[in-house]
């Protein structure tokens, strides 16, 4: 099958569980209780976290949702910053927006990509995305992937399947974004910054399902 094939298969699957999800639409949507990410704790081990405010702006762009973004540091490691999106119904057209789409736009260029799997306690390995962006000279490694009712996935194209059969099945179309990023230190490689941020990602990991329902 070829690229061209493949992603016509994929809008058309995309247009045709839009389609359900309209249909879906009509009955009232069940929104869970939850507790707000304020609440996210600012201690995680020995990571420190500070509030870091979204501007005005960012916030038009993201619409109506629960949102943290905050920075996390301790005495060996270089700085990083925890991002949540949160949705509680993705019904109205406010939903989630890709890193992919969004990074570009901030300037900043994705130079390498890949998919990673996580695993935490009583939950089955799931796949996240690990990517190195650079702007100038300055090189990040993201992390990121999508959260919803204790099941993680790193494609957008599965994001929205689950989104659509979650509303049909539960009559419930929240869910998240997480986003980890740190700056790379000077000839760090991808691998070694992976590595550097996995004992903070291994910590958010069992308080997701807190502040995102199961």
């Amino acid at each position: 099958m070829s690229d061209a094939t493949k992603r016509f298969a994929a809008a058309a699957a995309i247009l045709l569980f839009g389609a359900i999800f309209l249909q879906a639409r009509q009955r009232t949507e069940v929104v869970p209780n939850r507790v707000p990410l304020d609440f996210y704790p600012h201690q995680l081990g020995n990571w420190t976290g500070v509030d870091v405010p979204l501007e005005a702006d960012t916030l038009k762009v993201l619409g109506p949702g629960d949102f943290l973004l905050r920075s996390y540091t301790n005495d060996q490691d270089a700085p990083l910053d925890l991002f949540i999106a949160y949705f509680s119904s993705q019904r109205a057209g406010d939903t989630i927006h890709s890193p992919q789409h969004c990074l570009p736009g901030s300037g900043w260029v994705p130079i390498e990509n890949r998919a990673i799997t996580l695993a935490m306690p009583g939950h089955a390995p799931f796949p996240v995305n690990r990517y190195v962006i650079r702007k100038g000279e300055d090189r990040r490694i993201v992390l990121y992937w999508y959260w919803a009712h204790d099941r993680g996935v790193a494609s957008e194209y599965w994001a929205k399947f689950y989104l659509v059969a979650d509303s049909l099945r539960m009559n419930r179309s929240d869910g998240a974004l997480v986003r980890i990023t740190s700056e790379m230190l000077s000839g760090e490689t991808a691998e070694a910054a992976e590595h550097r941020l996995m004992p903070f990602t291994t910590s958010v990991l069992p308080l997701l399902n807190t502040y995102i329902p199961r």
